[in-house]
């Protein structure tokens, strides 16, 4: 993930966990500037690297995260906060800030996302995130601009910001993205410019949806905790007057090129179905952690990956999880689904994640033509029937490429 020399080097590992096949034991990854050339058990390259005991993956992707609430020391509330309780405090850690630290905290949150060998991230920016606060990091960004517009004329003031952040020029450590907030805080005009905006500048989209009960009363009722929580804050747009449901805004957000349905707690089945029949441009995002912090309704992942859902995996903000390790994302469902095998949950956070977020050209397996971005995860002595449960072990690192040319 740093610079890469420019005659081929391998890197050999105790294993070497490609994401396609199986585990190769006593592996080699071979890299020449960049990109990967070769993956196997041989080596034409003049430099071998020895890792030693540890296990060399993908470098993993977060598919959802906040990272300018990075400087948040400890999840706030507290375990089984109620939703809209928390709410409110995110808006005051905001509300005491200065100007200068959410973009601090982005950076911070890079660096800790490149230490648990995190190699790419779907980030809710807000208004003001330049990019240049990731090029030395060695993570690619997808920088979802996050649009929270409850009334039109605040609509229609971000809608000149968005348009501003597609046009952005692009370089090979970001791209843009459009991230809607969710259906209360989002008039209906903006969300569906958004969504054309997304199909006209090939850009993703991401949309919190069915994250929470209170969630679902509003749409269901017009009423409710949440309902009040607008209102008293002046937020509310009064379009949501009930009998709506999480599937009215999916078939909307269908039409966009690529969607990520942030949390998607609370999705029925018909709901779920509808986007299994979407998997090629329709993904919902599990923030584990996050979820267990709320304490809410056990998350249906094995019923989802069942249907066809596809599902992958995030840390969400620091201020709902204590860190942003990607690994411990993967431990935390192997140890709550006994369903999902090793191998299932560390794709969420690899091949998977990466399709979701449209980057699998570029990340999620080891194999010829990818990028350089890899992780080694530090493995126990004894061996396992099962390779992959030897990753539940160990703290994963980024690989840094040697600079000697």
């Amino acid at each position: 993930m740093s610079i890469a020399p420019r005659s081929p080097l391998a890197f050999k590992a105790r294993y070497v966990f490609p994401m396609v096949g199986p585990p190769i034991p006593g592996g080699i990854v071979t890299v020449a500037g960049s990109k990967i050339v070769a993956v196997g058990r041989r080596t034409s390259a003049g430099r071998v690297l020895e890792l030693g005991d540890v296990a060399l993956v993908p470098g993993l992707v977060n598919a959802h995260t906040h990272l300018e609430l990075s400087d948040v020391r400890e999840p706030l509330g507290q375990p089984g906060t109620p939703f809209v309780q928390w709410l409110g405090e995110v808006m005051r850690w905001r509300g005491q800030r200065d100007a200068s630290a959410p973009l601090a905290a982005v950076e911070k949150g890079l660096w800790e996302c490149r230490r648990h060998g995190t190699a790419a991230v779907a980030d809710i920016v807000q208004p003001g995130w330049t990019a240049a606060v990731a090029a030395g990091t060695g993570v690619h960004v997808t920088a979802f601009l996050e649009l929270i517009a409850p009334t039109e004329a605040r609509a229609a003031a971000l809608g000149e910001q968005a348009l501003a952040h597609l046009r952005r020029p692009r370089s090979g450590h970001w791209r843009p993205g459009l991230a809607p907030h969710a259906p209360y805080t989002v008039v209906a005009t903006l969300r569906r410019q958004a969504i054309a905006w997304a199909a006209q500048y090939r850009v993703p989209l991401a949309f919190h949806l069915a994250e929470s009960q209170e969630e679902i009363e509003l749409l269901r009722r017009g009423q409710g905790p949440l309902c009040e929580f607008l209102q008293s804050r002046g937020a509310s747009s009064g379009e949501l007057k009930g009998g709506l449901r999480p599937l009215d805004f999916l078939r909307e957000l269908a039409q966009a090129p690529r969607t990520l349905v942030i949390h998607g707690n609370y999705l029925d089945e018909e709901e779920m179905a509808f986007l299994a029949a979407r998997r090629a441009t329709m993904a919902t995002v599990y923030c584990p952690r996050t979820h267990a912090w709320f304490q809410h309704e056990p998350y249906p992942l094995a019923r989802m990956l069942s249907l066809g859902v596809r599902v992958a995996l995030g840390t969400d903000s620091r201020a709902s999880a204590p860190d942003l390790d990607m690994l411990a994302e993967v431990r935390h469902v192997v140890a709550h689904h006994p369903a999902i095998s090793p191998r299932t949950a560390l794709e969420l956070a690899t091949v998977e994640a990466a399709r979701a977020v449209g980057m699998d050209d570029a990340f999620g397996t080891l194999t010829p033509g990818k990028q350089a971005a890899m992780a080694t995860i530090p493995l126990p002595q004894p061996e396992a029937p099962d390779p992959y449960e030897l990753l539940l072990e160990g703290t994963p690192a980024a690989v840094e490429l040697p600079d000697d040319r």
